[in-house]
């Protein structure tokens, strides 16, 4: 279950609650009575265990080859744009009668 803030906006008390999804909000300071209002905040991700860093189960090889193998841009196979065009096919005869 997620843990909301709320601030109190008469007496400014911080207030920490765990609340599940489906429960509504909290509107009512237990200190003073006042009326509360839920402050939003980052959310602070952790990695945790092998593997998430660049450092983590690779041998010297592989990073580096991992490494050229991206820098290298990608050779285009088609022909540019600006190449000289197909010759235009000819006309054919005009018949006269």
């Amino acid at each position: 279950m997620p843990t909301y803030q709320y601030v109190c906006n008469d007496c400014g008390e911080p207030l920490e609650v765990v609340q599940k999804f489906s429960d509504d909000a909290l509107t009512v300071c237990p200190n003073c009575e006042g009326q509360l209002r839920k402050v939003f905040s980052a959310v602070g991700i952790v990695f945790k265990g092998s593997g998430f860093y660049r450092t983590d189960n690779r041998s010297s090889s592989s990073t580096s080859t991992a490494t050229t193998t991206a820098a290298k841009p990608a050779e285009s196979t088609s022909t540019p744009a600006s190449a000289s065009p197909a010759p235009a096919p000819a006309a054919a005869p005009a018949a006269s009668s």
